[in-house]
């Protein structure tokens, strides 16, 4: 009987050890076998707040104020206890379900895991590691959008790179699938699992789809102590992420091929069943489930495996364990792979710009979406392989990949079929942009957008923009000052009558290059206002209009003295004879004008 018992010690503490050092199970195997519990040591819990906002997916505020940004969450209380809204908290973009009701918004995944909650995040760092004993957060209007807390193994204040960045841990699942209309204050402090390991950084986790209004969250607080607590043996441990067990989904594993058991075992009557019906009730399981059924036998590692089945993958829930090897694994069965979503995956090394291109080349010629919102590891080269390997992307999603440098995006331009392009808090600066016979339904929108976003655009083709009007282009000449470039070309629905080519002369006084190409409206008095207010012009395509005079372009000539390029093919008042004076009166400049026989 003692031998019996014995054992069984034995085999609970080597479950046990799997969380666990060699050294605590031997100690807590000598506290039973002296029939003694093992001791909680005694020492003084830390209180500290968020001393820096790491990284978030989304706030309400601009990345140019602190009103309802994430920024708002380091450091003590602003509002708390009061109740409202506030612009010192910390705010996300969206709640509700109405962004989901946008005709913009992507369908959703399948295989999604049910437990799978979370839309946003926010990374927080404190001052000192401790281990957890409390999180409170400070919830100061529409509470109850924290579905997880989560605790990282990496100091962010550290010089040295992570050795596990997959190190996140589930602390607290506090969804509540039932909708909130609470406007009060509340500290909210959720029970927190005991983790094994000192931490100074926590993510939190929201869902804000169930929330009437936006939820504002002002401070939140890292309860602890530094000393790691010795847990009585009646207490379960932790199980690490990258820690397979009976409850925990792993991802290291789907590449494992079947091993053929060397008993021989029949599939029962299940091989009967038509291929296509068990492929439809494997698409109802999750991709964890998937990968450890193609190891269960031969017959379903076949349809485990079967391209047909990753037509869309989203890897988003799996953001904390996925890695190279993960990716590789995948890519055999993802040839056909139409819809991916990579979203906050890749973060502190654990994607490399060799296994993202690996993937994307084996997997990317039939990728029509891409969703990359918060993958921080993506960089210039990066882009480039997706221009290079998606040849049909028609939908790209770069949200929050704050840490992608300007010149990376000129990439983007080499998607043919690219037709939704989200870069939301992204550091692109246009400067130069071609929408160059563009089917757009109202450019007098895009004009109005680009004076109120792009200040310092300098290139802007316009050429057959067959709906802008005067309104557009004087919102565009007074919000973009610093443009140099503009091409007007083929563009009906300007007419110089209204004065818009004369405003656009005397707004724009660096402007070097201006085609106003087949545009008959154009008159002497346009040519007039170019000439005082445009000095730096050197380029000047006035093509086909019957109204400008050889006089008003003698003028412009001797105003304009770095003028190098003229065009006045098919103005009716301009003859050869005309442009040979004027060509002989100013020799730089070469003064195109074509001819028919």
């Amino acid at each position: 009987m003692l031998t019996l018992l014995s054992m069984f010690y034995y085999i609970c503490l080597r479950r046990r050890s799997r969380s666990g050092t060699r050294g605590e199970a031997l100690t807590s195997r000598r506290a039973v076998e002296s029939g003694q519990r093992a001791v909680l040591p005694v020492s003084v819990e830390v209180e500290q707040y968020a001393k820096e906002v790491l990284d978030f997916s989304s706030h309400y505020g601009s990345e140019n104020s602190m009103s309802y940004t994430m920024w708002n969450l380091a450091g003590v209380p602003n509002v708390y206890p009061s109740s409202g809204d506030f612009t010192q908290t910390a705010v996300f973009r969206t709640y509700g379900t109405w962004w989901q009701q946008c005709a913009s918004a992507p369908p959703p995944f399948i295989r999604v895991p049910k437990g799978f909650y979370s839309q946003e995040y926010i990374e927080l760092a404190f001052e000192e590691p401790v281990y957890p004993t409390a999180v409170e957060v400070l919830e100061t209007y529409y509470p109850g959008a924290i579905v997880q807390i989560l605790a990282c193994s990496h100091n962010p204040f550290s010089q040295n790179p992570p050795t596990d960045v997959s190190k996140f841990l589930t602390g607290a699942l506090v969804w509540r699938a039932h909708q909130s209309t609470n406007t009060q204050a509340r500290q909210f402090s959720p029970t927190i699992k005991h983790i094994n390991f000192p931490t100074n950084l926590l993510r939190l986790e929201v869902n804000s789809s169930l929330l009437e209004y936006y939820t504002e969250l002002d401070a939140v607080i890292l309860r602890g102590v530094k000393e790691r607590p010795m847990l009585a043996l009646y207490k379960m441990p932790i199980i690490d992420i990258n820690d397979l067990s009976d409850s925990e989904e792993e991802l290291s594993d789907v590449g494992i091929p079947f091993k053929q058991e060397e008993e021989k075992m029949g599939n029962g009557y299940f091989d009967k069943l038509p291929y296509e019906l068990i492929q439809l009730i494997l698409s109802h399981l999750t991709l964890p489930d998937l990968c450890r059924l193609a190891q269960s036998s031969k017959l379903l590692q076949q349809h485990c495996c079967d391209p047909l089945q990753y037509t869309q993958l989203s890897l988003q829930p799996h953001w904390a364990r996925l890695s190279d090897a993960s990716l590789g694994h995948l890519q055999s069965r993802c040839t056909l792979l139409q819809r991916l979503n990579l979203s906050w995956t890749g973060n502190r090394g654990a994607l490399s710009l060799t296994g993202f291109s690996s993937f994307l080349k084996a997997c990317g010629q039939s990728l029509v979406c891409l969703e990359l919102s918060c993958c921080h590891f993506l960089n210039e080269a990066c882009l480039e392989v997706v221009s290079q390997t998606c040849p049909r992307l028609q939908e790209l999603n770069l949200s929050s990949c704050d840490r992608l440098s300007p010149q990376a995006f000129t990439h983007i331009c080499k998607l043919p079929h690219l037709r939704k392009l989200v870069l939301y808090r992204t550091k692109i600066e246009v400067r130069y942009l071609s929408l160059y016979d563009c089917a757009i339904d109202d450019s007098d929108v895009v004009a109005s957008m680009l004076a109120a976003r792009c200040h310092s655009l300098c290139s802007l083709d316009l050429w057959r923009s067959r709906n802008l009007t005067d309104r557009g282009l004087a919102e565009l000449a007074s919000g973009c000052k610093m443009l140099e470039e503009l091409d007007l070309g083929w563009c009906p629905t300007l007419q110089s009558s209204t004065g818009c080519f004369q405003q656009l002369a005397r707004s724009l006084p660096r402007l070097r290059k201006l085609f106003l190409t087949a545009n008959r409206s154009v008159c002497d008095s346009d040519i007039e206002e170019l000439a005082s207010g445009c000095p730096s012009l050197q380029h000047l395509d006035i093509l086909g209009t019957r109204l400008v005079s050889a006089a008003s372009l003698k003028k412009l000539l001797q105003s304009c003295t770095r003028l190098r390029l003229l065009d006045v093919s098919f103005c009716s008042q301009i003859d050869m004879r005309t442009v040979q004076e004027l060509s002989g009166q100013f020799p730089n400049v070469s003064i195109k004008k074509s001819f028919t026989q």
